[in-house]
């Protein structure tokens, strides 16, 4: 990180406390014109600041339910797993030939390897800081080459048995199953860190139209 940034630190403290939990664009617009900073200085600044743990950015107006939760843009994540896996099922499916035969392997492939796991570790670990990325990345695979056996076990002593429908269904479902229970925990911590020491809401800070204050506690 440049050495500047570190700089812009007590400036930025300063201003957000003078300004009272202003708005993000507020608080970048009055470095610029107050203290002379370059915009993308400014920004880039106030980011590594909330990222360090040393500002608060949180929505002016949080989503209050979880359906609220679902449709912001934290659960974006979520509609991007199951735009995918509503891809892919029709790919193994019913795709047999060139071209979109070779969108069948990548997707395919995926869709056995990565995904069933990913979204276990992630209704698992919900939290951001829980486990490293390397570490998802690992717990992902590993887990994905342990529960895709376990389902076709599963398949075996059903009507169904292990063909390639059943197989695609179950690991969709299983898929989309892991992803809902990853978005209800994540929502819960989330309220979890709206809420002050006072037992209120807290409404610090903005991500982009909201507000942001410096960290006290």
């Amino acid at each position: 990180m440049a050495k500047d940034d570190t700089e812009l630190f007590p400036a930025i403290a300063d201003t957000a406390r003078r300004m009272h939990s202003p708005r993000l664009p507020d608080l970048v617009d009055a470095l610029v014109r107050e203290r002379g900073v370059k915009f993308n200085d400014a920004a880039r600044a106030v980011y590594v600041m909330w990222k360090r743990g040393q500002l608060d950015l949180v929505d002016e107006s949080p989503p209050g339910s979880l359906a609220g939760y679902m449709l912001n843009f934290r659960s974006l994540w979520f509609w991007g797993v199951t735009a995918l896996v509503a891809a892919t099922v029709p790919l193994v499916l019913y795709v047999t030939g060139p071209p979109l035969i070779y969108a069948r392997y990548v997707l395919g492939a995926f869709f056995i390897l990565f995904l069933p796991g990913s979204m276990l570790v992630e209704a698992l670990y919900s939290k951001a800081g829980d486990l490293e990325g390397l570490e998802r990345l690992a717990l992902s695979v590993g887990l994905s080459l342990a529960v895709v056996p376990l389902i076709g076990l599963v398949l075996n002593y059903t009507p169904w048995g292990i063909r390639l429908e059943p197989v695609t269904f179950s690991l969709a479902l299983f898929t989309e199953a892991m992803a809902v229970a990853a978005s209800v925990r994540k929502y819960r911590y989330f309220r979890l860190g709206l809420v002050g020491k006072d037992g209120s809401l807290d409404r610090l800070a903005g991500a982009g139209a909201g507000k942001m204050g410096r960290r006290t506690a």
